[in-house]
């Protein structure tokens, strides 16, 4: 595989596609942007693919690995992320997960988004299958299971698009269940894939 300059000083290395292969699913977004830089410059910049701890944008700068940048996204308010890879015009950004670095945006941590749509559903015993979801949270969701569940059951669900999630659950009530994310989803990747 043939490098171009850039990518090599951005990436250290000619190993450059075992690190932009994407390692997880990512929901399709389009969305504008700017990025302020560390010399407080700015650029603009397309949100193409969110994954549940960063995303892909299209940048017209080459960005280094390792720069911390804060972007801003309508209505998200401002972002603190990290580059983690640069390549031909594209970047991959993991938002940071301080809470000091993410005061600027909607309170909706404890918050249940109304959500009518269909995941599916994995048990650790096999099998898959679709279940309904009625809300979601950046820490969990409410499904209502073919067959009920026990609390603290680990099963993995998947939104459309992106990768699966492993949740407990929590709670059970006839078939409905509240389940939450093992690993939750970042709170600005939540307001972009499930806005209010």
């Amino acid at each position: 595989m043939l490098v171009s300059p850039t990518a090599r000083r951005n990436f250290g290395s000619t190993d450059t596609a075992a690190r932009v292969r994407p390692r997880q699913e990512r929901r399709e977004v389009s969305l504008p942007a700017f990025a302020i830089l560390e010399d407080r410059s700015t650029i603009s910049l397309t949100v193409h693919n969110l994954s549940y701890d960063g995303c892909k944008v299209a940048t017209p700068v080459a960005l280094d690995p390792g720069t911390d940048i804060t972007l801003s996204v309508m209505r998200m308010g401002l972002l603190k992320a990290k580059v983690r890879w640069y390549l031909f015009g594209n970047a991959g950004l993991r938002f940071s997960s301080d809470p000091d670095d993410l005061e600027e945006l909607p309170p909706r941590k404890h918050q249940r988004t109304p959500l009518s749509a269909m995941v599916t559903l994995r048990r650790r015993s096999g099998g898959s299958y679709r279940v309904a979801t009625s809300d979601v949270s950046p820490d969990g969701c409410n499904l209502h299971f073919v067959e009920r569940p026990e609390v603290n059951e680990t099963h993995w669900i998947k939104f459309d698009g992106l990768e699966a999630l492993e949740v407990q659950v929590r709670w059970v009530k006839d078939f409905n269940a509240g389940v939450r994310f093992t690993r939750p989803i970042h709170p600005a990747v939540f307001a972009m894939l499930f806005p209010a």
